[in-house]
């Protein structure tokens, strides 16, 4: 029989090399073409008895759904994961973005963090519980989804509405949290709960387009919208405490602060923390987008702003929009939403927040786990508000520094650390332990 040592070793390997192959088959959305991942993982989990299914809404975009079926009704958990990337453009890489060349003990490529590192993870946890004749009172799902960086419908939002049975599952382990923050001397191992809805809008001013050589007999839409954008720049909501962000403030600063002291008191403890709480204390607007004229000589008649909104779990796109017109009172504009999605949480006390904190007790006995809010949006929007399922994001990570890994994803020259991709695979498959063992 191997050592314990060996065996650990084994996964680390088998998931590097995984993971390599993962980051070698191009999935950047748009187009995406995940059914190159869902059919690499098919046959390697295949290959380690795992029962899979791909469910495509166009044949190029599957995704895999494999499983370890219970032996009862048990609680299911679904480790979830999204195969498509954003894109990479080699001349800004040290290396081939699509290389998943293994360096200095990292994988680069990308994916390797956002997040191909926990599909290859999820993939191996499954694979070697598979092999070692493992069986829960309730189904083990590994779920590698497509669209997830665009979602224009091909994911798990389709999958839950077209096949939700499978993937219908008590507890959820996405993405979306696990970093090691020390603030303050104390180690805290933070695990998302909740999100905020991501509620972009546009925003279209209007006026009398002309020639540029003539300003003075037109009326320039873009510089009427200039104002607009500033003002938008400027807004500052009215601050309030969570239920997350107040026990992350707790944990962090021994006391919770009112919400207009939260940002000074964090970061009395350290800068990082405030950089944290700041954005999740009320709803922001940020201006990205802006279109006009399609020609330097022709003065726009219509420019429009688009404005990326993310709102606090509780409120909604009407409050945020008389918000708006607060902070435009004036102003003449069309409104209109884009879209509207997220905004959702799970309850902090649940049997999976046990099962983390377990973990965390295990490797690191002094830290604390602590959640948070994500000012982003995740794909456990969907299982939370399709079945109420407890989702959390945790995929733990000691080596890379948190500062670092938030500069790589999405940018030039991302990686992961085999050693987080090891203890990636060890926290997944002491979750999918531990959950078996609920009454």
């Amino acid at each position: 029989m191997a050592s314990p040592e060996l065996a650990v070793r084994s996964l680390r390997d088998e998931a590097a090399t995984l993971l390599q192959e993962l980051i070698r088959l191009d999935t950047v959305n748009p187009p995406g073409n995940e059914s190159l991942v869902a059919e690499h993982l098919r046959r390697y989990l295949e290959a380690n008895d795992v029962a899979c299914e791909l469910y495509a809404k166009v044949p190029e975009r599957a995704n895999l759904v494999a499983r370890i079926p219970g032996s009862g009704d048990g609680p299911r958990l679904l480790l979830l994961s999204h195969t498509d990337t954003v894109l990479a453009d080699p001349g800004e890489w040290q290396l081939d973005p699509w290389s998943g060349e293994l360096r200095d003990g990292q994988v680069w490529g990308r994916g390797a963090l956002d997040m191909k590192g926990q599909v290859a993870a999820s993939a191996v946890a499954i694979a070697s519980l598979a092999r070692e004749g493992f069986q829960g009172p309730g189904d083990l799902i590994f779920a590698a989804c497509a669209d997830e960086e665009v979602g224009a419908g091909f994911g798990l939002q389709w999958l839950v509405e077209a096949h939700p049975d499978a993937v219908r599952a008590e507890y959820c382990i996405n993405e979306g949290g696990g970093d090691r923050l020390v603030l303050g001397s104390r180690a805290f191992w933070v695990c998302s709960t909740a999100e905020k809805m991501s509620a972009p809008f546009r925003l279209t001013v209007h006026g009398r387009s002309g020639h540029a050589s003539r300003p003075g007999i037109a009326d320039n839409a873009l510089v009427k919208a200039a104002p607009l954008v500033e003002r938008l720049g400027d807004f500052e909501d009215e601050p309030e405490v969570g239920p997350e962000v107040e026990a992350f403030l707790r944990a962090v600063c021994g006391t919770v602060p009112s919400p207009r002291e939260a940002i000074t008191a964090a970061r009395g403890v350290h800068p990082l923390a405030g950089d944290i709480v700041e954005p999740l204390l009320g709803t922001t607007l940020t201006p990205t987008m802006i279109s006009a004229s399609e020609k330097r000589n022709v003065i726009p008649n219509r420019c429009e702003i688009t404005v990326d909104c993310r709102i606090l779990p509780g409120h909604t796109q009407a409050e945020v929009e008389a918000k708006v017109a607060s902070q435009l009172e004036g102003a003449a504009y069309d409104f209109a939403w884009i879209e509207g999605q997220g905004g959702t949480r799970s309850p902090v006390e649940s049997p999976l927040w046990d099962v983390i904190e377990s973990f965390v007790d295990e490797i690191e006995p002094e830290a604390h786990t602590v959640p948070l809010l994500l000012s982003g949006f995740t794909d456990s929007h969907w299982v939370r508000e399709a079945f109420g399922t407890v989702a959390y994001g945790f995929f733990p990570m000691r080596t890379m520094e948190p500062e670092l890994a938030a500069r790589l994803i999405h940018s030039a020259d991302e990686r992961i650390e085999l050693d987080d991709l090891e203890l990636g695979v060890r926290f997944l498959r002491h979750a999918a332990a531990r959950m078996s063992s609920l009454p």
